[in-house]
């Protein structure tokens, strides 16, 4: 029983995947979203950071590249560039996807 009462004090907390959108300005500010605000907005600022010096470094690479998509086993985030800023949608995937 004893192994049981420490596995259950784990620090690590498990959270649902975020659906939805989020739009962000050239600061990497979220100006608008439709996901939850349950959801950690600490995560979502460091995914928005992450797309906007993606954006960045292809300009100063002079890469044409307004838009992206990037494909994890169990999440698909794609973003497009706004003059500087992002529109940025998360969609977990499921199983019948």
């Amino acid at each position: 029983m004893g192994l049981l009462n420490f596995l259950s004090k784990a620090g690590a907390e498990v959270l649902r995947l975020p659906s939805g959108s989020l739009t962000v300005d050239r600061q990497g500010n979220i100006i608008a979203s439709t996901i939850s605000s349950s959801y950690p907005s600490a995560v979502l600022k460091d995914v928005s950071a992450d797309v906007l010096k993606l954006f960045r470094e292809a300009r100063a690479a002079q890469l044409s590249l307004t838009e992206l998509h990037i494909h994890f086993a169990s999440l698909q985030i794609t973003a497009r560039e706004l003059r500087g800023g992002a529109i940025i949608f998360l969609t977990p995937k499921t199983v019948a996807s």
